[in-house]
Formats: C-alpha cells, structure tokens, sequence
C-alpha cells in the first residue's frame, strides 16, 4: 500500500462529500471484468482488497480510493498473422489482392473475434483526498494514469475541481541552480542521480546515476547549456526519492526513521496493518510534500478559487 509515486492535485473547491456518501458513490461503478467483447474495464474496487468490503478506507480523514483496470490484451502479432492467412486465402479463391479499405475491415472483423479469447491483464492504482489540506494525491507515476482515475472518480463523484499542484519557481531552473552551488535546499541533500537536457536540443538527455552531482563534468554540462530535469533528493524525515520538472515524484524509499514507527504498532490483522500503514504514510506524506513544494517557492495558488488562495 505505500505509495511509490506522487502526483499531487490541489481541489480549487473545498471538498465536503463524507468518506460514507464518496463509499456510497463508488458503489454504483464497482469494477467488473472485461465481459467477451470488452476490450477494457474500469471501476472501483476495495482498497483493502479481500479483506474489506468498503469502496473507500479511512482514516483520520483521509479517504483512500482504488481504482482497477482490466485490459484484453491482444499482441498485433497474432492479429497480423491471422490477417496474412485471409489475404492468401482470398488471393488463391478469387485470385486478386484486397484494397486498403477491405484489408482495414478484415483486420477489425478478425480483432472482434479474436477478443474473446485474448488474455486478460488487471492494474490498481490508488489515491487519496486530503480534505483538510485540500488536496488529492494519486499513486502514479504517468499522468496518463492519474488523469485516467481522475476522470473516472469525476464522473463518478459527479464534479471533481482539481488541477495539478503548482509551484511559483520552475522546477528546472531551481535544480539546476543547486546542483551549479552544489548544495539542496534545506532540509533536503542531493542524491547521486539526475537528468540532464540540452536547452536547444530537448533530446540531447545525459542520464547520470551513482555520481557525485557537484562534480566539475556535471557542472562543465551544465555551464554548457544542459539543465536538470530530474533529480535524486534525500529529505530529513527519511524520505528518498526522484522529483523531476513537473513536480513529479517517483522511486519513493521510506528509511528506518519512518519503519521504526510501523515496529511501534501491533497490528492483528492484515485490515489493522494496512490501517496503521495508511495513517503513519499519510502523517508523513502531511508534511513531506509543504516541505517539497517550499523548496520551489512555496505553492502558486494563482488560478485557484480566491477560497482556497486565501487560505493558502
């Protein structure tokens, strides 16, 4: 359950639905499996898996949500094949070669039948809504898949006013002037890991790992024109993790300052332990991620509703 990604959502309205009526609303698109012509699914499942029967977890006002996805997977090498066998076919019974527009139809005919047989491959991704710091945070590393959750807990929820959190300095130039004075911001020290581009060039990409990032070759390329676009930190909470232009945190790692709290508590079951896990990772995340966003000049709450600005 400990998340290992972070997109972070601010909600530009406070969010007032109770853990029970957001239970209640999940209820209703509850995950079903791909029948024989799905070629998708989507919905929602338990977070504690088999061992709850709630559609959301929560605790100390948090509410964690889950959602499942189910995907038919289909290799286009097999499709392909199958389509070569029809045109032979029709080459050898008709004795001409199908068009463009007979060869598209073909191929969607022997996808439709083909899908129910195909493979099944199922994914979680889980979330959380911090009402009271009014934000939502998505453990994904592609917005492709956080943005796929959001939508589907809009149209579920019926209205979801969120936009990615937003900090007022650039995420590119703050980490590369600290890798040009060779020191992290406090609270923070530099990991052995980033990412380097070219300013002209956005695919000239220098990927430096296991490195001393205040040497002079990493600051020869820097001076050169290259900026960092993602980098290796260290928090003093015992934090780990890979944070890159877009706010974007991933490879999350909790050190012994972090587990030695989870050796405090007895759990008795597996539903105890994940509850315990969820409040300690929700504490921690509750102050990791103001102590992230500060290092970037604090948050921009410019396009917010003038409620939560102020509150901001």
């Amino acid at each position: 359950m400990w998340f290992k990604n972070l997109l972070v959502y601010r909600f530009t309205k406070p969010f007032t639905l109770t853990a029970d009526e957001v239970d209640e609303k999940l209820a209703e698109k509850a995950f079903t499996p791909c029948n024989s012509q799905d070629v998708s699914s989507y919905g929602w499942t338990t977070p504690l898996g088999s061992q709850g029967s709630q559609f959301v977890h929560s605790t100390n006002g948090y509410i964690m949500v889950c959602g499942q996805k189910q995907d038919k997977i289909l290799p286009a090498s097999v499709v392909n094949e199958v389509l070569a066998e029809k045109l032979e076919e029709i080459k050898l019974q008709e004795d001409r070669t199908p068009g463009r527009k007979e060869r598209t139809d073909l191929k969607e005919e022997i996808i439709f039948s083909l899908i129910p047989r195909a493979f099944t491959r199922s994914s979680k991704v889980f979330a959380y809504i911090a009402p009271e710091e009014g934000l939502l945070i998505v453990n994904a590393g592609s917005h492709n898949k956080a943005e796929e959750l959001l939508n589907y807990l809009r149209e579920t929820l019926g209205s979801l006013p969120v936009i990615p959190l937003k900090a007022k300095n650039v995420a590119q130039y703050a980490m590369t002037e600290w890798l040009t004075n060779g020191s992290a911001p406090q609270g923070f020290e530099l990991g052995g890991e980033c990412e380097l581009r070219d300013k002209a060039d956005d695919s000239a990409v220098i990927r430096c790992k296991n490195q001393n990032l205040c040497s002079t070759e990493i600051n020869n390329h820097i001076q050169a024109g290259m900026f960092v676009t993602k980098l290796a930190l260290r928090w003093v909470g015992d934090i780990e993790f890979i944070i890159d232009d877009q706010l974007t945190i991933k490879r999350l790692s909790f050190g012994d300052l972090i587990q030695d709290k989870l050796g405090e508590v007895d759990a008795d079951s597996a539903a105890e332990q994940f509850d315990v896990d969820f409040a300690i990772m929700t504490g921690e995340f509750a102050k990791f991620i103001p102590a992230v966003v500060g290092t970037f000049g604090g948050e921009d709450t410019a396009e917010q509703d003038p409620v939560i600005s102020s509150a901001a």
